[in-house]
This record gives structure tokens, C-alpha cells and sequence, in this order.
């Protein structure tokens, strides 16, 4: 299906006018008050439930093998959730998946 420009344009705007206004509904009219405890609990884990659904697709099916699973990668990801489960380091956890992805790299050619 071809688009015109100005179809394109009103797609454009109209995702970014309801972007705007999903976050406006939760910044804007509840952003200056106090939030509900078990609101606050929830909200903790937003990060920890985001992260591997963002994550996951790229270490399992990057685009970089065509979408074929790539030892180096498993490894990189294995090596970074143990690093950061044993240290509780961000940066060390990020760092060690860095090194063992282009090192297994190197070594698998």
C-alpha cells in the first residue's frame, strides 16, 4: 500500500498527539500527588519487566545472523546477568558482556 506524503505526515502527528497525551495522563494530571503505596510498590518493577522484553529479541534473534541464534551472544547475555546477579554492578555487568561478546567473537572467527 503507498502512502502519499501528507497521509505519512497525519500518521506522524496523530502518534505523536496520543504519545503526548498517554504520558500527559499520568505526568501531567497525577504527577504533582502522592501515589497510593501499593502504586509506588508496582511502579519498582516497571524497569525489571521492560528490560528483558526489549533485550531477549536481540540476544535470540539478532539481525546481525539473520535472525539465527549466535553462540557469542548467548554468552555475552549469560556472562552480564551473572555478573550483575554476583557484584549488584551495572557497569561491571555491561562491561563483562561487552568483553565476552568480542571475545567469543574473535575466538569463533
Amino acid at each position: 500500500m503507498n502512502y502519499t506524503d501528507a497521509q505519512i505526515w497525519g500518521i506522524i502527528i496523530a502518534l505523536g498527539i496520543g504519545t503526548f497525551l498517554i504520558r500527559f495522563s499520568f505526568l501531567g494530571l497525577i504527577g504533582d500527588r502522592k501515589l497510593p503505596d501499593w502504586v509506588l510498590r508496582h511502579l519498582r518493577y516497571t524497569p525489571v519487566a521492560i528490560l528483558p522484553g526489549l533485550v531477549a529479541p536481540l540476544v535470540l534473534w539478532p539481525d546481525a545472523t539473520g535472525g539465527e541464534v549466535d553462540p557469542a551472544r548467548l554468552a555475552a547475555a549469560a556472562t552480564t546477568v551473572a555478573v550483575g546477579y554476583l557484584t549488584k554492578g551495572v557497569v561491571r555487568a555491561m562491561l563483562s558482556g561487552v568483553a565476552v561478546l568480542y571475545g567469543v567473537q574473535y575466538l569463533l572467527g
